[in-house]
């Protein structure tokens, strides 16, 4: 998924898409050894002054330098598939899918503490709010079931109140269903806002340690949500797919270990290490990772394995799988009137019969 977040942007503890970001329109352009070599030397001491792993921000160095002496990027003339091979070969040694090289045919602007100006963050949050800051499609499935659709968690302080009013509408459903099959990430804080509305009581869902500063940030649940919460006595489904990733994951993750959600869908992603957009060159930059998550419960986090689902089924198969579960489970802790349960239990049988032929 592309999450179309300015390259230029770094945010505390920023978790960003897998796959590319948007990029300034224009066209590649030729590059020649000198720019290579520069670009490739920037890289490395990005990754060795802030990699969350400085052994293998070492190894890296070593790997590239090989590569220039044997000219292995002689070939290269264009400066997108320059940079597509660069970020396989730093992956290949790292493993870490965060980490990527990013051409940018506008010039991109030498900063204090790398932080964005006035006028990219207004660019920024003019693009999520065309993306309504993540949230995507909010709506009450038959029979009482809610279902909210997030593509990203877009910054807390932007996004929190799409969320709030997502969450208020959803809070009288007998279950919901919360879609992350095309959420690349986001904002951990803004993972922690929309989980909040989930619990009751306060609770620890993820810590980041962060390398700058040797550091870790603890995130919980919110004491207070504007709005109304959904709960956590009700049943709460999390819809996954391959492409699902970062801190889509670690809402998945803290939601399973914690047991307060079933994960329904494929095997995510696998990435787990924060960072933020570094510039290498008046053209190029790079996702460096400076941090990992590290879960309450497990100790460790979903870094190159992915969140595995409670209910392993094709993506495409993820909602109406999460609807019939749903259902079963009103069903289970009755309460209802006899017409009601009628019509559940129709439901549930056109579910069942909708389901996709082997």
């Amino acid at each position: 998924m592309n999450m179309m977040r300015p390259a230029f942007l770094s945010f505390a503890m920023l978790v960003s898409s897998p796959l590319p970001l948007a990029q300034p329109a224009g066209p590649t352009a030729p590059i020649d050894a000198a720019g290579k070599k520069q670009v490739v030397e920037s890289a490395i001491r990005e990754l060795n002054e802030r990699y969350v792993f400085p052994d293998v921000a070492k190894q890296v160095e070593v790997a590239l330098n090989r590569n220039l002496q044997a000219k292995n990027y002689d070939a290269f003339t264009d400066t997108q598939k320059f940079a597509e091979q660069l970020t396989t070969d730093i992956q290949g040694v790292t493993k870490d899918k965060h980490i990527r090289v990013r051409y940018s045919a506008r010039p991109i602007p030498e900063r204090v503490r790398n932080e964005p100006s006035a006028a990219e963050l207004a660019e920024y949050r003019q693009q999520a709010a065309q993306r309504n800051f993540g949230v995507e499609k909010v709506e009450r499935l038959p029979l009482n079931v809610g279902y909210i659709e997030l593509r990203g968690f877009e910054s807390a302080e932007l996004a929190g109140e799409a969320i709030a009013a997502a969450m208020t509408l959803m809070a009288n459903t007998d279950a919901l269903i919360v879609d992350l099959r095309r959420n690349g990430g986001g904002d951990p804080a803004t993972v922690a806002l929309m989980t909040s509305y989930l619990f009751d009581e306060r609770t620890h869902l993820n810590s980041f340690y962060k390398r700058e500063g040797n550091r870790t940030t603890q995130f919980w649940t919110q004491d207070w949500v504007p709005g109304k919460r959904f709960g956590q006595t009700k049943p709460v489904y999390v819809l996954t797919a391959k492409r699902t990733f970062s801190g889509a994951e670690e809402f998945s993750y803290n939601l399973k270990n914690l047991k307060r959600g079933t994960i329904v869908g494929e095997t995510t992603g696998g990435g787990a290490h924060p960072g933020g957009m570094r510039r290498l060159t008046a053209n190029f930059s790079m996702f460096v990772p400076d941090g990992r998550a590290i879960n309450p419960i497990t100790n460790t986090n979903w870094e190159g394995v992915g969140v595995e689902p409670d209910v392993k089924v094709p993506a495409d198969d993820a909602l109406r799988t999460a609807q019939i579960l749903a259902l079963k489970k009103i069903q289970e802790k009755g309460g209802k009137e006899a017409d009601y349960l009628k019509f559940l239990q129709d439901r549930v049988a056109e579910l069942e019969k909708a389901a996709p032929k082997t």
